[in-house]
């Protein structure tokens, strides 16, 4: 659909014929940190994307590019440009606004963009548009610059949002998520808990099922509340699965045995050490009550809707409203960008689906609390 605007230029979807304008737009506008030519055709092709061009003559004066991050309910600014024939007619706020309301069309709720701290223009044209800052970057540019960290909610106020105040800490390994998710817990309920990959590794080794599919195993639910509870957290296990997890995961029945002992053993040493493991679902309202009460909350999903692939992945959720789980998630998006992965917004019903793993339907939280 072409979007028509009382200036004399029009707003429609970029398409491939567009590619050497839009290498030239590129190049004339920005002066470093350019989208390629490979690139741009990447996003012409793909549909995980908003691309629109402005338009005046058949000359391109901008476009914006916008990335709609799978299984989630954010969109991100990943690009606007208005060439130097373009300037001062209003194309860089109409190509934003029609950006926002396809980008909500296709169900997002929120906008996220990074902006050069020193790029005053821009960051009054976000004000403007409704943008609040909520974080900085260091050393983001391609000049070590920094950037700003700005948010819209582009359809409505939420209510009854609830965050916590959670460090962001990326997995270093593929085997990893629980330990970084764990450690962000930690870090979020303690200030002087500070991760480390030393620390990640340690985690790993005490809370790991040794095996799983193919590789490295990934971490037990009762293993990490254990390793947390070493390092001086409260912790209780919710898991609805009474027999050992992940055993379908494995064909081998050398493989089977010794994730069964593993489960065994983090079950017994749950016992003897007092850690509460309740045998039974939990809801929505619970992980709400938690929250409230200072709790975080480690939580087992499967990444199904997230990249396609059927793995479990441990997330640290650090806020809810009516609509939205948020997650700090310890992988980064494909784009490898950190800033999308903290207060990471979920649709409550989509998280109900992402949150059962496997033909057993798991379904797990590890609830973390400072001790009292």
């Amino acid at each position: 659909m072409t979007h028509t605007t009382t200036q004399p230029f029009s707003i429609r979807p970029a398409g491939t014929a567009d590619l050497d304008q839009l290498c030239l737009l590129e190049e004339s506008s920005f002066s470093g940190d350019r989208l390629s030519r490979r690139r741009f055709r990447h996003w012409l092709k793909t549909d995980n994307r908003v691309f629109l061009v402005a338009e005046q003559d058949s000359a391109l004066l901008g476009y914006v590019l916008v990335l709609l991050r799978r299984g989630t309910r954010l969109a991100r600014l990943y690009s606007l440009a208005v060439g130097p024939a373009g300037r001062g007619k209003g194309i860089g706020k109409a190509l934003l606004t029609a950006a926002e309301d396809a980008s909500s069309r296709s169900g997002r709720l929120y906008m996220r963009l990074e902006v050069a701290e020193q790029n005053t223009a821009a960051i009054a044209l976000y004000q403007q548009l409704g943008y609040r800052t909520f974080g900085s970057y260091s050393n983001y540019y391609e000049d070590a610059g920094n950037a700003l960290r700005m948010q819209k909610r582009i359809r409505y106020r939420p209510e009854n949002l609830h965050t916590a105040e959670v460090p962001w800490y990326g997995q270093r390994t593929e085997f990893t998520c629980g330990p970084a998710a764990a450690m962000m817990a930690m870090a979020g309920l303690d200030s002087t808990y500070v991760p480390s990959g030393s620390d990640e590794l340690a985690l790993w080794r005490e809370a790991t099922t040794i095996f799983m599919t193919s590789g490295t195993g990934g971490c037990h639910p009762i293993g990490l509340a254990l390793a947390m509870q070493k390092r001086g957290f409260d912790c209780e296990v919710y898991l609805n699965q009474t027999t050992p997890l992940f055993l379908d995961s494995v064909r081998s029945a050398d493989k089977k045995a010794v994730i069964e002992q593993v489960d065994a053993d983090y079950r017994q040493q749950a016992e003897s050490s007092g850690l509460p493991v309740i045998a039974e679902d939990f809801t929505q309202e619970q992980c709400q009550q938690w929250l409230e009460q200072g709790a975080l909350v480690l939580l087992l999903i499967s990444t199904y809707r997230l990249d396609g692939k059927k793995v479990p992945h441990w997330v640290t959720l650090t806020g809810m409203d009516d609509e939205c789980f948020y997650v700090h998630d310890p992988d980064v998006d494909d784009e490898d960008n950190p800033l999308d992965s903290q207060y990471l917004p979920i649709a409550r019903e989509d998280f109900a689906l992402m949150s059962l793993f496997g033909r057993e339907r798991l379904r797990t939280a590890v609830v973390v609390r400072k001790q009292s």
